[in-house]
């Protein structure tokens, strides 16, 4: 088994955003570290800003303050192209209309490497191949991406960032959409690629019981810290208690599962 690698690490950064004002800040001072091998959950509220931590992470939006290092090197010192060989992203947003088929879907993966002309060599053939194969959407490949269901396409979106062949792969919100069998089989599928091709997973959540059961590391999201840590570490922390601000729903430490009071 390869050794664990470092392959993103956020130092001290604050998230947020500026106006010609002034800068209006989500969460100060947030330290992170994930490592090769790994599948890590992101979980907090809605509203309490998931979404901006992965946009200032994957260099879509740069922190407030402090640094987000990617491979040894500070992300905005990528350009786009070297970037799409270190970082994929797979979002829950529709795709836009087309005829493309899932084998064609997974191959825009490729395009970091491909020539000029975007033509396929045989290896982005056999790394497009590998992607299905691995995700198990291979049976797939000659339907339009439209003719799947939505546990199907999120699994052909994970084959392209597969494709993508990059270290580090952040997911947003994979699981919407999906019924508790498909959520589950998912889950399983991300942390079997961490664990089997030593890919660096990060992935945004509501599913905390579930994030819980199969994610290696949590980091978790409240209005006063952003900790990361296993789930045990989380469970010994208190932490769950401070993730809702309402007195109705409590974390039940022995059950590793919230509970609502009648």
């Amino acid at each position: 088994m390869e050794k664990s690698k470092t392959i993103l690490q956020a130092n001290n950064i604050t998230i947020g955003y500026s106006t010609k004002k002034a800068n209006h800040v989500i969460a100060p001072g947030i330290n992170l570290t994930l490592k090769s091998g790994t599948l890590t959950a992101l979980i907090g509220a809605n509203g309490i800003g998931k979404s901006t931590l992965l946009r200032t992470l994957t260099g879509i939006q740069k922190p407030l303050a402090g640094s987000v290092i990617l491979n040894g090197q500070n992300i905005e010192a990528y350009t786009p192209a070297d970037l799409a060989q270190q970082l994929s992203i797979v979002l829950t947003e529709s795709l836009p209309p087309s005829n493309l088929t899932v084998y064609e879907l997974v191959a825009l993966g490729r395009q970091p490497y491909t020539n000029w002309v975007g033509s396929l060599s045989g290896d982005d053939r056999s790394k497009i191949t590998e992607a299905l194969k691995l995700t198990q959407t291979d049976h797939l490949s000659y339907k339009k991406h439209f003719e799947i269901s939505d546990g199907q396409l999120q699994k052909v979106l994970i084959a392209r960032a597969l494709a993508q062949d990059t270290p580090l792969i952040i997911l947003d919100e994979p699981t919407t959409h999906l019924d508790l069998q498909h959520k589950v089989s998912l889950l399983r599928l991300l942390k079997k690629l961490a664990a089997e091709q030593n890919k660096c997973i990060l992935y945004s959540t509501h599913d905390l019981d579930l994030a819980l059961q199969l994610s290696d590391e949590l980091i978790i999201m409240t209005p006063n810290i952003v900790l990361q840590d296993t789930p045990q570490g989380c469970i010994e922390s208190d932490i769950f208690d401070t993730l809702f601000n309402d007195d109705g729903i409590v974390f039940d430490a022995e059950k590793r599962s919230f509970i609502i009071k009648q």
